[in-house]
């Protein structure tokens, strides 16, 4: 008898209930409801009875992905997103991504089958025997381990609160192969389960903290706003939006922020980017790290100008992790932004003098892009393909955009505007690559919105037989991918004589579109702008899953984007 069938008369007795139900039902209970995964021993029968009892249950090529998924949704919904793995190497497989919720901040709870603690304790040899929860923790937020079907319950409390609670995070949830089949009274199990109260409750920041960051901020003669993806995640939308336009300061959208305001709003300094980080004297961050991303608050990109720093955080931690912050606000960013608001008053505005330079710098940098996004070149080089895309975005602000890539990340995160917040999502703090499928899925199943995905060629390979998941779940996902021939250029040379190809070089003229093509999807090869622009167009009408291979030139593109300072250089002449 399979475990669905013992389950099945295990449920046939009134009196009695499992662990399959019971983890089942302690997510339905806390309103967990989709599940992204890859079935296979010992979680492949929950897979069948989650989806039978209602859950959307997600099945992937590869955890990676599917943890990735995971993560993302747990970013736009602010529930955890849940991803469920065989174990060991499925289990690691879906740990890199539970690594990055952890560092992106995103809520989410992967759930791994292992073996048992008597067989992996004593290290007997187990099918994929691994102690999965020692090499979990000091990769996440929190693990946990739950050995008894009567624990079910408050292991799956435990996990989402760890998850969403203070500054949210990836958590892992340690499930034993025999903990599926054990039984228990049915009523008894009902009554160990917890539906969890108020998560994430509101943390309130402290009034001196909020006088004393007003006091900073109006002092300021060249006040600058960072917002970073802690605004976006936070959902305080109407509030972040008031204070800002109340402040009259100039602000800098972070990648994942963009859209909180629309970024042609006229205090937007998107464009003028070098020159506010440079000169302002005051900077307020609003769930933005001063980590890598922006230089960490020092050197040569903050420019001679002593600078003040208001830091808005859920983290106490993060306070001064690389300059003094002046004036710390510890709490949620909607009651910090909302206490801010409450307590500005009449306000006096940044320096005219400050606004003008600002906002000439801005204007000139877009009146400076503006004729290379125009070009229609065969091939293409990236201004002219995301000249095409910037256009379609601002024709459809409700569609999601994922990016992901080294130019062709760096570019679309100048060049694509954003109008609505939480529609731009991609690499996040560590700039990784490989989350392109994962996010492009879980966007289009937890928002129902289209979703186009912009991929460099690179990028791509690290996640492309997802396509078969978007098409199997007939998904509006469409994919284009800027295919240069390889990694920032296709022209790099070999010289050593031996007949490979460069380690930054692939197969010259690939036909990704073929790829989509043999999975019952749509597929376009598109060589000019124009080409491009009506493909897209058409994908986002369609709501097919589509993919389009964007044929760019092979020279188009820099070494690492615009990070190749962050590549070592050898000081060793070429002889």
């Amino acid at each position: 008898m399979s475990a669905v069938e013992q389950s099945a008369a295990v449920d046939a007795d009134e009196n009695l209930t499992d662990g399959f139900n019971l983890i089942i039902d302690a997510l339905k209970l806390n309103g967990l409801n989709t599940i992204y995964g890859v079935p296979g021993i010992p979680i492949t029968d929950f897979g069948r009875m989650a989806q039978a009892a209602g859950i959307r249950v997600l099945s992937f090529r590869h955890e990676q992905n599917a943890g990735y998924a995971a993560s993302i949704a747990g970013f736009l919904t602010k529930k955890p997103g849940v991803c469920l793995t065989v174990s060991a190497p499925g289990f690691l497989n879906g740990l890199t991504a539970l690594a990055h919720a952890t560092t992106n901040c995103f809520p989410m709870i992967l759930i791994s089958g292992s073996s048992e603690r008597e067989i992996v304790d004593l290290q007997q040899g187990d099918y994929e025997e691994m102690d999965q929860l020692a090499i979990a923790k000091p990769l996440c937020k929190a693990a946990f381990r739950v050995l008894h079907a009567a624990d079910i319950g408050i292991g799956v409390a435990r996990a989402i609160r760890a998850a969403v609670s203070g500054r949210p995070g990836g958590v892992y949830l340690d499930l034993p192969a025999k903990l599926f089949g054990q039984v228990m009274n049915a009523d008894a199990g009902a009554k160990s389960l917890v539906k969890v109260i108020d998560a994430a409750p509101a943390q309130i920041p402290s009034p001196d903290s909020i006088k004393r960051a007003l006091d900073v901020l109006k002092s300021a003669k060249k006040p600058l706003i960072i917002l970073g993806k802690g605004a976006s995640y936070a959902q305080a939308d109407d509030a972040i939006r008031s204070f800002v336009e109340k402040s009259g300061a100039p602000f800098l959208p972070m990648s994942m922020a963009k859209g909180l305001l629309p970024d042609t709003h006229p205090q937007c300094a998107g464009a003028a980017r070098s020159t506010v980080l440079k000169d302002a004297d005051v900077v307020l961050l609003i769930g933005a790290r001063l980590n890598w991303l922006l230089s960490h608050g020092k050197g040569k990109a903050w420019g001679e100008a002593p600078k003040k720093f208001i830091q808005i955080d859920i983290e106490p931690k993060e306070m001064d992790s690389n300059v003094e912050i002046v004036a710390p606000v510890v709490g949620d960013i909607g009651s910090c932004v909302t206490a801010l608001l409450n307590g500005m008053g009449s306000w006096t505005a940044a320096s005219a003098d400050w606004i003008k330079t600002v906002t000439t710098k801005r204007d000139d940098n877009i009146a400076k892009m503006a004729p290379k996004l125009m070009n229609n070149n065969s091939p293409m080089d990236y201004h002219g393909a995301l000249g095409v895309l910037r256009t379609i975005v601002k024709e459809r602000p409700d569609a999601i955009l994922v990016n992901e890539g080294a130019n062709t990340l760096d570019l679309a995160r100048g060049i694509i505007d954003m109008y609505q917040p939480r529609k731009r999502i991609d690499v996040g703090t560590w700039g990784i690559m490989g989350i392109g499928m994962g996010y492009a899925i879980a966007a289009a199943i937890e928002t129902g919105k289209p979703v186009l995905c912009v991929e460099g060629d690179s990028a791509f390979g690290f996640s492309g037989m997802e396509v078969e998941t978007i098409c199997r779940y007939n998904l509006p996902v469409c994919i284009v991918i800027f295919n240069n021939d390889g990694i920032y250029r296709g022209t790099d040379v070999n010289t050593s004589g031996n007949g490979d190809p460069a380690p930054t070089v692939f197969v010259k003229g690939a036909r990704y579109d073929k790829m989509m093509e043999a999975f019952g999807g749509q597929g376009v090869n598109a060589t000019s702008p124009d080409e491009l622009k009506r493909a897209v167009n058409a994908a986002m009408d369609s709501g097919k899953p589509t993919l389009i291979n964007a044929v760019l030139d092979p020279a188009a593109g820099s070494e690492s984007g615009r990070i190749g300072n962050l590549n070592p250089q050898s000081k060793l002449k070429k002889k």
